[in-house]
Parts: structure tokens; C-alpha cells; sequence
């Protein structure tokens, strides 16, 4: 059943591509005093339920960005919603310098199944993935003569904290020029060779995402991830994985590094670990185990209400069907999206599980964007000429056909506009 009205005219590529923020809404609410940092649509969104969203007029969305991949049991699922409504009623924060349940529990679920050690609470990718940095930097004190150089591909991008922007690619980044801090090399992705030249006696670490999502979803090749691990073996420096796109689910396996047979020492989580709520974790194991009692603290870090988010969607992945659900739901999609990529001479299909990257033939995919909301789809695009779909991992067949059914017209609209602006031009 469609339940987006499709009675609409066709937009022009400027009607695509114009700011409509200032455009009126049911609860007559304005933007003027949100501080600007991305471009947003006029919508706002006043209900959720599994992949699709409802905006204040009620219209409805078929989702599947999912806040980036961050809902990943999709919008207000039941099992979530009864575990944080639950917790709220018996204990929020009770600080971070005492011990709850949620946090232990949720600390000691997680090394055991993902054959950690230890693991440290935090509210973000951005947090964790700068807390990595500082764990492999007090290693390198310890037990590498002081080292503290991080290498990493120069398309990665770890997030948005001051330490983890120096890690990134300055193309992945908001502002050219925001600060970058010392003690960071760049090598291209998916080369050995690159990354034996790069390491040295000053290195302490690798640093990398198993599929860099915000560069367009790229993904490493096992060969590659192979060799990462057995020159961090052969050196004697660690190997952390940033999973904070990857990890839960979202490749088909618990961790990304499953499904390539690799190991890190160190492994960021985030984004889907709290299925929507704020939950991040840094996994540690053997070696890298060396913080020590005050080096770490926050606010909400361990937080009894955000651990009872990561339990309930723990539970969820970890329920018998669960991955094999979204390995059957990636193999759809993917076959799909290679259908429509082929039908109007799009590019190369990227990712694996309930990740991917779409090529399109032209820098066009911020108009295709746009025009898939007009047709009430949800997607985004991380670069100029690529989509992104993270779906729910709950996803249903029915959703990704008519997922492409939607995109199938919004390709359609995008290239009807951009004829007419050529036939335009020409006269």
C-alpha cells in the first residue's frame, strides 16, 4: 500500500534543489534559532514506527537513512521502548563515579561476545574513537619507548571531536580548515604498500574503518585487512578498528572484522548499539588493556538509561534469526539496487550487509535526495555522486521494493529536470 500521496507536478532541477527551510509547517514552528550546521528539510518529523517516519502533517516516509544507520532496530521499536520507559522508572544517571547495573551489564555482555577483555562506556563514535586514540597513546608509553604516532586511510573519517578530525581526510571534513592536531599520518586505502612505508619506530597504531561509509562506502578488501593485521603483529603496534558504521549487525555478522577474519586490539562501537539512543563503547583486548583508574570520565559515560538502550538492542541482534534476517534482506536490496544502477546507467553498487553505496553517473545526488523525498523516501548522500542506504536492520522485503519503487521515480524526476534545463540552455 502507498501511503504517500504521488499527485504531484513535476519539479523543475531548481524546484529540486532550493532551500525550502523557510517554507511553513502544521506546528507552525521556525529554525531561526537552531544554530546552523546541516542543511535540513522544511519537514519535522513528529512520529516514528519501524521504517517509516511521519512528519507534523502526517505524511508519511519511508526511512532508510535511519538517522545514518544510528536506529537500527528502526523508529520506536517495542523491545527499546519497554527497556528505557522501564529503566526511567527505576533509575536514570546515578553518576558516573558509582556503579549500575545497566553499565555492567552491558560492559561484560559485550566482551563476551566480541571476545573483548574490557570495555568503556561512552555517548558517541566521536567519544569512543577519541578515547581509542588516547588508550593506544598510553600504550605506546608503556610499551613502545614512548611512541605515539596513529596512521590511518586517508579517506577514513572518525568522527568530529577535535582528536578524531585530525585523524580524518581533510575532504571528509565540514571546513577545510579546522584545527588539525600532530601525531597523525595518511595513507591511501586498501594499500599495503602505502602502509609498510608509512609505519616506523614513532608508530603506536593503525587506525581504520572496515568500510569507510561518510567516503562513500568503500570497503576494504580481505587481502588488505590481512595484511593490516599481520604487519601490526610482525611490529609489535596495535590495530583498532572503527566499527561505529559497521559493528552491530549492520554487515551481517556482530562485528565487521567477523565477516573479513580479522582481529583488532582495540574496537570502536557506536551509532546502532543504542538503536537511536546515545551509546558508544571501546572494546579492548589482551595488550591494549592498559588505562588505568581516573584517565577516562563523562558526565553520562555508563549512564543507567542509555546501557539499558544498548541491552535491549543487544538482545535483539543477538535473538536466534536475527543476522540471518539481515543477510537475506542485503542480498535483496543489493540485487535491487543493482537493477535500477543498471536501468537508468548509474555506477558501481559498494557495501555489504545493510550498508551500501550507490555510484551515480553524475555529481546529481544531492537533487536525487531531494526529489526521493518528494516521493516520501529518506535517503542520503555522504558524497556529490553517491547515495547511501542504511536501512533498519529490520527491514522487510516490502519496505526495499517499494523503497525502489520510490527511488526508481526519483531517478526519473531528476533526469525528466535535467533535460529540461539542457533543452532550456540549448534554445
Amino acid at each position: 500500500m502507498n501511503l504517500f500521496s504521488l499527485r504531484r507536478h513535476a519539479p523543475s532541477l531548481d524546484d529540486l534543489l532550493e532551500d525550502s527551510s523557510s517554507a511553513p509547517n502544521a506546528d507552525n514552528l521556525c529554525s531561526e534559532y537552531l544554530m546552523p550546521s546541516v542543511d535540513r528539510p522544511q519537514q519535522v518529523f513528529a512520529r516514528g514506527q519501524g521504517s517509516w517516519l511521519w512528519d507534523s502533517d502526517d505524511r508519511a516516509y519511508l526511512d532508510f537513512s535511519q538517522g545514518s544507520g544510528a536506529n537500527s532496530l528502526g523508529h520506536s521499536p517495542k523491545a527499546l521502548v519497554s527497556a528505557i520507559t522501564a529503566q526511567a522508572q527505576a533509575l536514570i544517571n546515578p553518576g558516573f563515579a558509582l556503579h549500575n547495573r545497566g553499565m555492567l551489564k552491558l560492559a561484560e555482555r559485550l566482551c563476551a561476545i566480541t571476545g573483548s577483555d574490557q570495555a568503556y562506556l561512552l555517548n558517541s563514535g566521536s567519544e569512543a574513537c577519541e578515547a581509542a586514540i588516547k588508550l593506544a597513546r598510553k600504550w605506546g608509553q608503556r610499551h613502545r619507548g614512548g611512541a605515539s604516532r596513529i596512521i590511518v586511510a586517508n579517506q577514513a573519517c572518525h568522527g568530529r571531536s577535535l582528536g578524531t578530525i585530525s585523524a580524518s581526510d581533510s575532504s571528509t571534513l565540514v571546513n577545510r580548515f579546522e584545527p588539525q592536531l600532530p601525531g597523525f599520518s595518511r595513507v591511501p586505502f586498501n594499500d599495503l604498500a602505502a602502509l609498510n612505508a608509512a609505519v616506523d619506530e614513532r608508530t603506536v597504531a593503525i587506525m581504520l574503518e572496515p568500510i569507510q561509509s561518510e567516503a562513500g562506502v568503500i570497503a576494504a578488501t580481505a587481502h588488505y585487512l590481512k595484511g593490516v593485521e599481520r604487519l601490526c603483529r610482525e611490529l609489535g603496534i596495535l590495530l583498532i578498528f572503527d566499527e561505529v558504521q559497521t559493528g552491530v549487525g549492520r554487515c551481517g555478522s556482530l562485528l565487521a572484522e567477523q565477516s573479513f577474519g580479522v582481529r583488532a586490539d582495540i574496537v570502536v562501537l557506536g551509532k546502532g548499539l543504542g538503536g537511536g539512543v546515545p551509546v558508544a563503547a571501546l572494546l579492548a583486548r589482551g595488550k591494549a588493556c592498559c588505562l588505568e583508574t581516573g584517565e577516562m570520565s563523562g558526565t553520562h559515560h555508563g549512564n543507567a538509561l542509555l546501557t539499558a538502550a544498548g541491552l535491549a538492542v543487544l538482545d535483539s541482534v543477538q535473538d536466534k534469526g536475527f543476522l540471518e534476517h539481515v543477510g537475506e534482506m542485503a542480498q535483496h536490496l543489493r540485487e535491487g539496487l543493482q537493477r535500477l544502477s543498471h536501468r537508468y546507467g548509474h555506477g558501481e553498487l559498494r557495501g555489504q550487509g545493510l550498508l551500501w553505496g550507490l555510484t551515480l553517473s553524475d555529481d546529481s545526488a544531492d537533487a536525487v535526495v531531494k526529489a526521493a523525498l518528494y516521493e516520501g523516501l529518506l535517503l542520503d548522500a555522504p558524497r556529490a555522486d553517491c547515495l547511501r542506504f542504511t536501512p533498519a536492520l529490520t527491514v522487510s522485503k516490502s519496505n526495499i521494493d517499494e523503497m525502489l519503487l520510490r527511488l526508481a521515480r526519483a531517478f526519473s524526476r531528476v533526469r525528466t529536470a535535467q533535460l529540461q534545463c539542457r533543452k532550456g540552455i540549448a534554445v
